[in-house]
């Protein structure tokens, strides 16, 4: 059917959320999002922490003998990402079509069970079979945490809601990296220390499962489903929580914007459109997570070899990972100042440039300040990322197009993994960050060239 632009009973609902003020009441709603968020990001963080523990245990080896082999590191970190490719791309759908908050909570259980079965397998084989299945959960959770966000926060905030969430859920990577430093060389209770931070990301997950039923639907995707009632009440819950933050009344909404009331459907992801943005993204997303997991899951890796001790690389990711969840939160004063494509295109290429200067050092003192600076780069991309990809694309197909756009992030780092590993025996470090830096300049000229302005426009808007 013909998409039809009216102004619906839903972009009345949408004028009216976009209208409010970011008061305690949404940034609480937000904070429960990000710490369903924690343990997405402590599972995919995981991997090169634990890398060391595996690499004792005679499971994995840092190096392959032939590019595909699947006895290195990099099968480890190929079959999660081939999980996380198969769920954004085949299952990002549900959330459109179920809602944002039932597929929100049930993959992260998934996930726990997953994991857990993960941390007693004895064998390559064992241990990329349930990551890959464990991937799958993560990568539907990932989708439908952009989307959720998206629409449940007003429009002058996205971006600072954005780096909030991402500041919280990264509080993960300096915990795994303690819990790495601390355990990895140890046996406990008779279990490799490795297994002990897997199990721990398991359990930890069960807890803010519990915490997320405090959620309620997005409203924008109730409205949209015809679900008026239902998203009259959610909207009416958030308006009087505003206003008792407030103590006032919020201001009136302003003219609501007229949006396509038919349903969405996957082929629209590639309509005339849309089909422009779809392109975009999907470069953007191949060439970035190249850039981020290259460094993010083999820093412990690169460091040893570059002669550093398993038991001080560990401890120099630990003091580097604590800039994540801080730079996150500190860039909550600049998200919403500076249009959005521009902080994804400067961030790649600060990337790219202090990446290459990382790799020629090589004093503890040098490694560790320029691993910090990368990875308030690397933070940087990701919120600025994952907020623009949530705002392109209209609430009908949001949860679709970003699996789809996102899918391409994840099918990339199948193939990442081995690519280092060939780059690091063939032309050690600096070959490695040579490889990521002509990546990052990509992902900068593309979004520069093709990218939409997003910055302070009703979602709505953006779609049109």
């Amino acid at each position: 059917m013909a998409a039809v632009n009216q102004v619906t009973p839903a972009a009345l609902i949408t004028a009216r959320l976009d209208r409010l003020p970011m008061t305690r009441h949404i940034w609480t709603r937000v904070t429960l999002i990000a710490l369903g968020g924690v343990f997405e990001v402590y599972d995919l963080f995981f991997t090169g922490y634990v890398a060391p523990g595996l690499f004792a245990d005679k499971i994995f080896t840092s190096t392959t003998s032939s590019l595909f082999g699947m006895t290195g590191l990099a099968s480890f970190i190929a079959a999660l990402f081939t999980g996380l490719f198969i769920g954004t791309i085949a299952c990002s759908f549900l959330a459109d079509k179920f809602g944002r908050r039932a597929i929100f909570t049930y993959s992260l259980l998934w996930y726990s069970a997953c994991t857990l079965i993960l941390a007693f397998q004895d064998t390559a084989n064992g241990v990329n079979l349930w990551r890959l299945i464990g991937g799958i959960g993560i990568g539907v959770e990932l989708v439908t945490i952009d989307s959720y966000i998206s629409e449940l926060v007003p429009k002058s905030s996205r971006g600072k809601a954005f780096a909030f969430q991402q500041g919280v859920g990264f509080i993960a990577v300096p915990l795994v990296a303690l819990l790495a430093w601390l355990l990895v060389p140890q046996t406990v209770a008779g279990l490799s220390g490795w297994r002990w931070v897997v199990i721990f990301g398991s359990f930890g997950a069960l807890v803010v499962w519990v915490l997320r039923w405090q959620l309620p639907e997005s409203p924008r995707w109730l409205a949209q489903h015809g679900r008026l009632a239902e998203a009259e009440k959610v909207i009416g819950a958030i308006e009087t929580g505003v206003t008792a933050d407030l103590g006032r009344a919020p201001p009136p909404p302003a003219p609501p914007i007229a949006e396509a009331t038919h349903e969405g459907r996957y082929v629209e992801v590639f309509a005339p459109a849309y089909i422009s943005r779809t392109l975009m993204m999907t470069v953007v997303s191949f060439g970035s997570t190249i850039g981020f997991y290259g460094f993010a899951n083999w820093v412990p890796t690169l460091l040893i070899a570059k002669g550093i001790l398993v038991t001080k690389s560990l401890e120099y990711t630990f003091i580097i990972a604590l800039a994540y969840p801080l730079f996150a939160l500190a860039s909550i004063t600049f998200a919403d100042r500076m249009e959005r494509k521009w902080q994804v295109a400067l961030s790649s290429l600060g990337m790219a440039v202090c990446g290459v200067i990382f790799s020629l050092q090589t004093t503890a003192g040098a490694l560790i300040v320029l691993g910090v600076i990368q990875t308030c780069l690397l933070t940087w991309l990701s919120f600025s990322y994952h907020n623009y990809m949530a705002e392109i694309y209209p609430t009908r197909i949001r949860a679709r197009a970003v699996g789809f756009v996102y899918s391409w992030s994840r099918f990339s780092s199948i193939f990442t993994g081995f690519f280092i590993a060939f780059f690091l025996s063939s032309f050690g470090v600096p070959g490695v960050f040579l490889m990521i830096g002509g990546c990052m300049i990509v992902v900068a000229a593309t979004i520069l060239s093709f990218g939409p302005r997003t910055n302070q426009l009703a979602l709505e808007a953006i779609a049109h």
